[in-house]
């Protein structure tokens, strides 16, 4: 999918909403346990229920692995289901690789070609050529950590080094890369205060931001420092949506959460 699409669907559903496909089975209604697939048949329902109001799902790709075989089984229907009845949908692989240039070729074949997401997160850490093989796919998107929303952010993240804070670096940097048109960035919502700067460093490219709800990142505030001409938002909602309910209505109860959501981003992009 290319940045054109994804803002074409943006326009269409009045949303730059990212649901959050993070499936714990200690979390899930009880009934649907007795299934063949608990995982996948939640993440169906979910999708049925909430795909008009968004733009993106996003699986954490450790609430599957951590089920071994089963749960990557989960994860590749899930993402066939995704893109045989939702083909418009942008889908994020949230890995969070990144490893030596031969490595991270292999993560990306693994994430682009047989599982073919569109886009997967990536760890800045290792440099360059940990991040330019996942940016060598055609019409498939990086996404790389820049200034993330956990409490260990602020380890290194926001360190001054020469002058200038770490995550600043690394969005600076990160432009030079080859294909680097290919690359969006990760920004927590609870550091809504540091979006001013960072659109100054990179003003066009799109931000996938987690934090929304749950974790008490404020969406207006988020807009308002972080929005660019072509909108440049992925909010996320992981938590505050799926678990809506533990009950049999849990599909029609995340629905109303993402409708909440949506209509909020409706106003917002109607006041632009």
């Amino acid at each position: 999918m290319t940045t054109q699409q994804l803002l074409e669907q943006i326009h269409i559903k009045k949303s730059f909403l990212c649901i959050g496909l993070d499936v714990d089975l200690n979390k899930i209604p009880k009934h649907l346990l007795q299934t063949e697939d608990p995982i996948f048949e939640f993440n169906k329902a979910i999708i049925d229920a909430t795909h008009h109001l968004c733009v993106s799902y996003k699986p954490n790709t450790a609430f599957y692995e951590a089920y071994g075989l089963k749960g990557w089984k989960a994860l590749q229907k899930t993402i066939n289901y995704l893109n045989e009845k939702h083909p418009e949908i942008f889908t994020i692989a949230d890995a969070k690789r990144g490893d030596i240039g031969n490595t991270s070729t292999m993560y990306a074949k693994a994430f682009f070609e047989d599982l073919a997401f569109d886009s997967v997160t990536v760890a800045p850490y290792m440099g360059k050529d940990s991040v330019e093989p996942f940016l060598a796919f055609k019409n498939k998107h990086t996404i790389m950590l820049a200034l993330t929303s956990n409490q260990g952010a602020f380890d290194f993240q926001t360190k001054t080094v020469d002058g200038k804070e770490l995550y600043k670096q690394v969005l600076e940097t990160s432009k030079s890369w080859v294909n680097a048109e290919n690359l969006m960035y990760v920004v927590g919502a609870t550091k809504a205060e540091y979006f001013a700067d960072i659109r100054k460093i990179v003003p066009n490219s799109f931000l996938l931001v987690p934090g929304v709800g749950a974790q008490g990142g404020n969406l207006q505030d988020v807009c308002t420092y972080g929005m660019n001409d072509n909108v440049g938002l992925l909010i996320n909602s992981s938590r505050g949506i799926i678990y809506a309910s533990t009950n049999e209505d849990f599909a029609q109860a995340a629905a109303a959460k993402a409708k909440d959501l949506q209509q909020q981003m409706e106003v917002i992009l109607n006041s632009k």
